[in-house]
């Protein structure tokens, strides 16, 4: 048999670039992203998307075989760009033929099209970036790319291999998932294959699949016919939302449960599909996304690809079936998984599918059909069709990919639960299937919020909420305050003293963190020495090691090692320090140990490698080093202790060129080398980096000093302050000491104090960050970073505003083209009070700096419009084209509507009829320059308002009715703004106006009851950002009072309900108390101006 092809190739893909990485250090505490944590430190984003495509150069990997063709971009995160049937002509997963990205990744860019693979967390960080990349051969004739990257934020490694053999139409993916940390650390796996779409495309889920939930498990729905509310839609009449073409809205939705392993998507156009298969028991995730099929979804068709359409997301989930759930991966633990993705064809809507066959089975007018697809070659094949009274078909045949086998056979009276088929070859099952009787299943129940700490009974159920939180990874939730009251209720809790420990470990505070630990293990021994499990005494070993106490770690790793379940990282760490002794021969004994339990801890693997070349053992360390290799062939311990024991050039090359010259790579082997004492072999791996950055010079300082080579070592890190410090931000653990022992031997060294307080800040050690940036800026008063961080501190944590505008504006006096400090100053600005008049004037004097980002533009359009310069704003707006966040919209078309709508007053009152109709009928379609689209549901009620006052002016009674009877429809209930597809208040108020032009007042005065009733019922709610929130993707830097924006609210809600029913006074002064809880609200300004004109159509005059 012909043997499988792998190959890299130059490709040339029309592309739209990229802006620079923003050089600012971003972070965020409460950035809502895919229902976890946004925060995107230490990696930089990029905020900024060009609207010219030109032509660009890619080194592809490609994969081929009889029947597919497989395209990989490794500088793309390592994706699936193509997946061809040479068979049919058919592209199984969504081919675009552009690079144009859209502001949907985590950190920014992201692409549509091909198969994403997403770790530790959706649209993962490294999603748009390069990876490691290597090509395998196989003795069986299969090829491979294997691909690699380590995520930065939370340090687990990600070995990816996509593989093609001969003979099968299914591309197989590895997976290899690493925890090279000393802490647990969360991870969830989505493949995220993007299939076409149109009027003939379905989405296949198993039969089992009878109840689909939303992110988080927050909504639930029937399936595949929904019958409710869901994502704000309504079902009511029952509805195929397995069809794209019937979800007109932006829409999630993840099988409840299956017992299937399969998932896909078919076009019955093209009588072509999508399989995924992959064992339920560790895959269960099944998942489909849709922008919709509405106007709101062709907009961000638009923005992701020139010509190649609509598409949906059919994600596929191991040790996940939601978005989120995470599951653990502990100290140095493996996990491992294989996926399979197949083109399938001829057969519709299949019932079942394994890696060698998939079946489709009905029963329609008392005749079976049956459909057979075979991903290789099958001789003799048979297939069996029985029913309950006996045998319908046996049939022998050859089975292939190349077509399918289709059949209707006399269902002789069966019921399809009475039929069953079995399809077998080469002396297996290839596939089966029996249908189930279909009954009456109860829906799941949605999950609930976590309770306030204070409302949970018991402290096992506090230490769950604050682990659910940690693992969850949850946005706006800290675990703390539910650690800490089970701590007020038991300070010697042994669970939460070591959960809470261990969570001020990761933050970077292992003074308190060893109390803790300390605690833990008090009350584990109360009543003898020998706990049922010593994870207290195993993070106690770390807290000392962090805190460079190696005598007393080694102790509690020793007694760590009495329980199984702390065996493989506590004898790892013993080893390690045995090694730093250069106790080899121990060193050796405690990493066999180690690697008892965890044959696969690639971290004591590579080290083990080290010793045995100390210990002389030549021909067992090439060996080992070779079995090291083929484990992971992106081992560049191993690789580097090759080339020690050999100087081997070749092989040094190799590894450069794997390593492609990231810092990245170059630091974490020099850790891996440094925390075993190998100082020598740390310094020369930090030398193999051509790159000039701060962190390798700090390191090398800091290997240098290890080795008693002070004065070099001093000369290092001299150096390490001149470097450039664009995109260096610190988060490691170990890089606390090294920044530490750099203040300690260069003390008028700003950089190094400016690092250690940006490492502080991310791991939430403000007081520390601020002391720190102070003393930077002490050192250097010219670097204008370490005054924009000192403004975060000073705002954000210590509520000393008047330093926090010093600081900032100081930061942009330093560099007035930094467009981010110019927006994050214009915030601050915003919120301490400055006029919209002042501050549209500083726009106007830094158009160059601001025109660089969406988000300042947005805002220059929004103080245009708050200053009454609608027209400008128009013009403005027409002449760029925007690029809108995912579930940040709504901003730039907020602001289209406010211009057009008040223009459209204006000329009303001038009587200009003609030209305020014009206005008004461009709000009800936003251009596409606006790069956003009419999400289905919004109703426009202002502008239909307005249309029709438009129509009675000039005499048009019918169609002035028509108006106003399409600005009554809408929800009529209010509710809080927080998302891009909740509801304007105001537009309940125009229901109200326009009833009252309709000659209806009762619905209008329940309209503005209802919102004086909303107001007032929550007024004094205490407010923050919902438990369940999926998408609140803004980057700005200031955090908000939302217990204060929602009093605003509710007064302004007041204000428009006394609006509508005539009281001028009660009005004014509602709106009036808005703008003083909130200067910037905008409507409030609005409605405050408009306020005559309106209360003429109000209740006063009826």
């Amino acid at each position: 048999m012909e043997q499988a092809k792998v190959w890299k190739e130059k490709v040339v893909i029309p592309t739209y670039e990229i802006g620079e990485p923003e050089k600012n250090p971003m972070f965020i505490d409460k950035r809502v992203y895919q229902g976890s944590t946004g925060k995107v430190y230490p990696y930089p984003t990029i905020e900024k998307i060009s609207d010219t495509k030109a032509d660009k150069e890619y080194e592809a990997v490609y994969l081929e075989n009889q029947y597919i063709k497989v395209m990989v971009l490794p500088e793309l995160g390592g994706r699936i760009q193509r997946a061809y049937d040479k068979t049919n002509g058919y592209d199984f997963v969504y081919y675009n033929h552009v690079i144009k990205p859209a502001l949907v990744g985590l950190t920014g860019p992201w692409i549509s099209g091909g198969i994403e693979f997403n770790w530790p967390q959706h649209h993962r960080p490294s999603t748009f970036l390069p990876v490691d990349c290597q090509l395998k051969e196989y003795e069986d004739g299969s090829r491979s790319v294997l691909l690699n990257d380590v995520d930065r934020i939370n340090g687990t490694k990600g070995l990816l291999e996509i593989r093609v053999y001969p003979g099968k139409a299914y591309i197989e993916i590895r997976g290899q998932l690493y925890n090279r940390t000393a802490l647990p650390q969360t991870f969830l796996w989505w493949a995220n294959p993007a299939v076409p779409v149109n009027e003939h495309t379905q989405s296949v889920f198993p039969p089992d699949v009878y109840a689909v939930m939303d992110h988080g498990k927050r909504d639930v729905s029937r399936f595949p016919i929904a019958t409710g509310v869901y994502y704000k839609h309504d079902y009511g009449e029952g509805v195929d939302i397995s069809r794209y073409k019937n979800i007109p809205v932006p829409t999630s939705y993840m099988a409840a449960k299956s017992e299937y392993d399969f998932v896909g998507g078919y076009d019955y156009g093209k009588k072509a599909g999508i399989l995924h298969v992959a064992d339920h028991h560790i895959s269960p995730g099944k998942k489909q996304w849709t922008w919709g099929c509405g106007d709101f979804g062709k907009a961000w068709d638009r923005n992701l690809t020139d010509e190649d359409g609509a598409y949906i997301e059919l994600m596929t989930g191991v040790y996940t079936d939601n978005q989120p759930d995470f599951t653990w991966l502990k100290p140095l633990e493996e996990k491992t998984f294989r996926q399979y993705f197949m083109p399938y064809k001829d057969i519709g809507y299949i019932k079942n599918a394994t890696l060698h066959a998939a079946v489709n089975l009905y029963v329609t007018e008392g005749r079976v059909h049956l459909g057979v697809y075979a991903t290789e070659n099958y001789k003799n094949a048979k297939i069996t069709v029985k029913n309950k009274g006996g045998l319908l078909l046996e049939e022998v045949l050859d089975l292939s990919p190349r077509a399918a086998y289709k059949k209707e056979i006399e269902a002789g009276g069966a019921k399809e639960e009475d039929i069953s088929i079995l399809v077998e070859g080469e002396g297996r099952v290839l596939v089966s299937y029996q249908a189930r009787e279909r009954k009456i299943e109860k829906l799941p129940e949605p999950a609930q919020a976590a309770k306030e700490p204070e409302e949970i009974m018991t402290n096992e159920e506090l230490y769950l909420t604050g682990l659910h939180i940690e693992q969850y990874r949850h946005a706006t939730y800290l675990p703390d305050p539910y650690y800490l009251e089970g701590l007020k209720r038991d300070p010697m809790d042994s669970r939460i003293n070591t959960a809470y420990g261990s969570l001020l470990l990761r933050r970077g505070n292992f003074t308190e963190a060893e109390k803790h630990f300390e605690r833990a293990v008090k009350r584990l021994t109360c009543k003898n020495p020998n706990p049922y499990n010593s994870e207290a005494y195993y993070y106690l070993g770390l807290s000392l090691l962090l805190q460079n106490r190696d005598k007393e770690a080694r102790e509690a790793f020793y007694k760590a090692t009495w329980t199984s379940e702390q065996q493989e990282m506590s004898f790892y760490y013993l080893g390690v320090l045995a090694a730093k002794q250069k106790d080899y021969e121990n060193a050796f004994i405690c990493l066999e140990k180690s690697l008892v339990k965890n044959s696969h801890n690639i971290k004591a693997r590579g080290i083990k490698a080290a010793v045995l070349r100390k210990l002389g053992r030549q021909m067992e360390v090439k060996e080992w080093r070779e079995q090291n290799l083929l484990l992971d062939p992106f081992d560049y311990i191993s690789r580097y202790e090759a080339f020690l024991a050999e100087e081997d050039k070749n092989s040094l090359e190799t590894m450069n060129r794997l390593m492609r010259e990231s810092e990245e790579n170059y630091l974490l082997a020099a850790r891996d080398y440094g925390e075993a004492g190998f100082y020598e072999e740390a310094v020369g791996m930090l030398r193999k980096c051509k790159e000039q950055k701060p962190l390798l010079k700090y390191y090398e300082g800091y290997y240098l000093g290890q080795l008693g080579q002070a004065e070099e070592a001093l000369e290092v890190i001299r150096a390490a302050e001149r470097c450039c410090p664009d995109y260096t931000f610190p988060n490691n653990l170990e890089d606390i000491s090294v920044l530490q022992y750099a203040i300690a031997c260069n003390t008028k060294g700003p950089k190094a104090y400016y690092y250690l307080g940006d490492l502080y800040y991310d791991k939430l050690q403000f007081s520390q960050a601020k002391a720190l940036w102070e003393k930077s800026a002490q050192l250097d008063n010219t670097f204008p970073t370490v005054f924009r961080n000192l403004s975060l501190v000073y705002y954000n944590k210590f509520t000393e505003y008047e330093k926090a505008k010093e600081a900032l504006e100081k930061a942009f006096a330093l560099d007035k083209k930094d467009a981010r400090v110019f927006l994050e100053l214009d915030q601050l600005y915003k919120k301490l009070g400055m006029s919209a008049k002042d501050r549209l004037l500083r726009f106007e004097e830094f158009k160059d700096t601001f025109s660089e980002r969406d988000d300042l533009c947005v805002e220059y359009v929004t103080l245009l419009n708050r200053n009454g310069r609608y027209q400008e704003a128009c013009e403005y707006m027409s002449g760029r084209r925007f690029h809108p966040w995912e579930g940040g919209e709504g901003k730039i078309t907020a602001q289209y509507t406010i211009s057009l709508l008040e223009l459209a007053k204006a000329e009303i009152k001038a009587e200009n009829y003609g030209q305020a109709r014009s206005y008004l009928e461009r709000i009800l379609v936003y251009p596409e320059n606006l790069g956003e689209g009419k999400l289905e549901g919004t109703r426009d009620n202002h502008a239909f308002y307005y249309l029709g006052v438009v129509y009675e002016k000039t005499g048009d009674r019918q169609r002035a009715e028509e108006c106003y009877g399409r600005a009554t429809l809408g929800d009529a209930d209010p509710a809080g703004m927080m998302y891009y597809n909740d509801q304007p208040a105001d537009m309940i108020l125009y229901q109200g106006l326009a009833f009252l032009k309709l000659g209806n007042p009762s619905e209008a005065v329940s309209r503005f009851y209802k919102l004086i009733d909303y107001g007032e019922k929550h007024l004094f709610d205490q407010v923050r950002i919902e438990y369940f929130a999926v998408s609140l993707p803004d980057f700005l830097i200031f955090e908000d009072d939302l217990t204060l924006k929602n009093k605003a609210h509710c007064c302004f809600l007041i204000g428009l309900g006394n609006i509508g029913l005539g009281n001028i006074e009660q009005a004014k002064s509602y709106l009036e108390k808005a703008l003083e809880l909130d200067k910037n609200h905008q409507s409030c300004m609005l409605f405050k101006k408009n306020i005559n004109e309106l209360i003429v159509n109000s209740c006063h005059n009826f």
